[in-house]
């Protein structure tokens, strides 16, 4: 989509209502990730090139100077720690109450282990391998472990999936299922259990005390379709009408299961999408952590969409989002390119109710606080 510098222009205007912040950073490298760790900390890495950064960034200190801003000059993003893969990075996660972050690149078959660093060094230094079997070209999606030794739950097709010891290297536990069916996404439930989601949308439930697993496939065929999913769990994790999966598929329909029936979705929607990008790569679906019922897309334009899922049915069509973020596509970097970016990822802020973070494929890395003109009224 070309951009005019009317529309634009219209647009930085009706941003001055539509935002409560908003500010913009350019990475030298786009990124597909954004992790988080710490309040006011994210890491990110570059998935493009033989050598990629990674960068601890500080967020704008702008964000939290609350009523005292014109007393605030930081209104940019600041590199505090950094270093280089000798791989493109394709997932990257931070391990909670460390220092540490694993990443993994697009070909090799092992996991990287990073320090971030601390106060005594700026340099962000590889410290290990995790090394696992691996049948398939793309990189393994990762997911922390929630226990007590730091672990990660790693692959990139079904049978590849294990669970690592981080500091021994040691496995844990491998799913005892052989399936080539490739791993679009996998998450913790709680201590024991996970959820993994393949490109095809079946879901697989499984636990680290058993090793077999529960498939749910698709009632209904979605042929050449993909998938990506994301979790939702209150922070008891006990119930587990708590726990809601969505998923997204690359034609826009989105499905929303929880635990007690995996198989059958208790809501779906189709959204009104225009799909612009020419693979399923960015395709993202999350949960907000503080907003009740409300999800996030991106991975179609250059656009993150947010949806209030409280009023919809069974069978509802094309939902109207209550907030579009439509920065990327109207940066100046975006009129002038002529490719219109594609939004790569995007993660909601774990404190602050409608912070998002989001990158595009031209390197823009933008922070955001949308106003909901209904509730902020």
């Amino acid at each position: 989509m070309d951009i005019s510098s009317d529309e634009s222009d219209d647009w930085f205007m009706e941003s001055l209502n539509a935002y409560k912040d908003l500010h913009v950073f350019q990475l030298e490298h786009p990124t597909k990730v954004i992790e988080w760790t710490g309040d006011k900390n994210i890491c990110v890495a570059g998935y493009t090139g033989a050598r990629s950064e990674i960068l601890e960034l500080l967020l704008p200190l702008k964000l939290y100077a609350g009523e005292n801003q014109g007393l605030c000059a930081e209104r940019d993003f600041k590199v505090q720690h950094g270093g280089f893969s000798e791989e493109p990075v394709e997932s990257l996660i931070h391990i909670p109450g460390t220092r540490c972050v694993v990443t993994s690149g697009r070909s090799s078959s092992t996991l990287q282990i990073w320090d971030i660093g601390g106060d005594d060094s700026d340099v962000i230094k590889r410290t290990g391998v995790i090394n696992h079997k691996s049948t398939s070209a793309k990189g393994s999606k990762i997911a922390p472990g929630l226990k007590v030794e730091p672990a990660v739950l790693h692959g990139s097709c079904i049978s590849d999936v294990q669970l690592t010891e981080i500091a021994t290297g040691r496995v844990l536990y491998t799913v005892a299922k052989e399936s080539s069916d490739s791993v679009s996404g996998l998450q913790f439930v709680n201590a024991c259990v996970f959820l993994i989601c393949t490109s095809d949308g079946t879901l697989l439930r499984g636990d680290t005390r058993e090793s077999s697993t529960c498939q749910y496939p698709l009632q209904e065929s979605k042929s050449g379709l993909h998938w990506s999913f994301g979790l939702r769990s209150d922070s008891s994790q006990s119930e587990a009408s708590c726990c809601t999966v969505a998923r997204l598929s690359s034609s826009g329909h989105i499905m929303l299961s929880d635990l007690r029936d995996l198989q059958s979705p208790f809501c779906q929607t189709q959204l009104n999408v225009q799909r612009s990008a020419s693979n399923n790569d960015f395709l993202n679906i999350s949960w907000a952590p503080v907003l009740d019922r409300c999800v996030s897309v991106s991975g179609f334009d250059g656009t993150v969409h947010i949806y209030n899922t409280r009023n919809w049915s069974t069978e509802g069509q094309s939902p109207q989002p209550v907030f579009t973020h439509r920065g990327h596509e109207m940066s100046d970097e975006a009129k002038h390119s002529g490719t219109p970016p594609v939004v790569t990822t995007h993660s909601w802020h774990q404190s602050r109710a409608k912070t998002l973070l989001s990158a595009a494929t031209d390197g823009s890395l933008h922070v955001w606080d949308w106003v909901d003109k209904i509730t902020d009224r």
